[in-house]
């Protein structure tokens, strides 16, 4: 799954997201399916509607350079970047928070006036916008909009509140959606284990065995890293 998916899950919800993803395929979809692998050799689960669609938003600005380079700030004051893999920066998250912004425009209002929130509230305070303001002044403007009421439904508070619960849900989903991210965690993917067969006393209670030379051939440890092979008919050679 890509980060854009990862993301449209997220608002999906569990339950949706299920059923948008692992719905049956009709003889329809099948044979769209065919035509992607056939005609797409970058082809990697998106469609090609969503590859037309990422290399248009990719050609569109959402945000100007100095909003650009405010996001990468606030990411990192949200997410500071840890050793030896890096933080938002080596992840693009402020590239990924733009994308989204434009995936999804119902986000812009909060984005765009949020960023505006953020220069003015600190040019009040300290005479400065915030990507030049020093980490406590910068920490000290985000203390004041980063815990919302939660009996109060967020799109019911005010904008500042929301920009923020909005860009660290951003800031944390590009990261850990990333390979920077991904190696932060120490994530290997799927490992295989080790399995000795089902237990004796199991079999024996259901009445079963195995046959000795499958065990020879299945639940020998010491060939657990030898591909299977199989004859014309079916039979396991090794």
């Amino acid at each position: 799954m890509d980060r854009r998916k990862s993301i449209q899950t997220i608002i999906l919800g569990a339950g949706a997201a299920g059923l948008a993803f692992h719905g049956c395929k009709t003889e329809q979809d099948a044979k769209i399916d065919e035509e992607m692998v056939q005609t797409d050799e970058n082809y990697f689960g998106r469609t090609p509607e969503e590859l037309e669609l990422i290399e248009k938003l990719n050609e569109e600005e959402l945000f100007n350079a100095h909003e650009m380079e405010t996001i990468a700030v606030l990411s990192t004051v949200i997410l500071p970047p840890k050793e030896p893999n890096g933080g938002p920066i080596e992840a693009n998250v402020p590239e990924f928070i733009e994308f989204m912004g434009k995936d999804f425009p119902e986000l812009q209002t909060t984005l765009l006036g949020g960023l505006m929130w953020l220069d003015h509230k600190c040019n009040t305070e300290y005479g400065t916008e915030f990507k030049t303001a020093s980490l406590e002044q910068q920490k000290a403007i985000l203390d004041t909009i980063a815990f919302h009421d939660p009996e109060v439904p967020l799109d019911e508070q005010a904008l500042e509140l929301q920009f923020f619960s909005l860009m660290r849900g951003l800031t944390v989903t590009g990261y850990y959606t990333s390979k920077v991210g991904i190696a932060d965690l120490g994530y290997k993917g799927n490992m295989p284990n080790v399995w000795d067969g089902v237990p004796e006393a199991v079999l024996a209670k259901h009445g079963m065995a195995y046959d000795p030379e499958w065990v020879a051939k299945c639940v020998d440890q010491s060939k657990r890293g030898v591909i299977a092979e199989w004859d014309e008919n079916g039979n396991l050679l090794t």
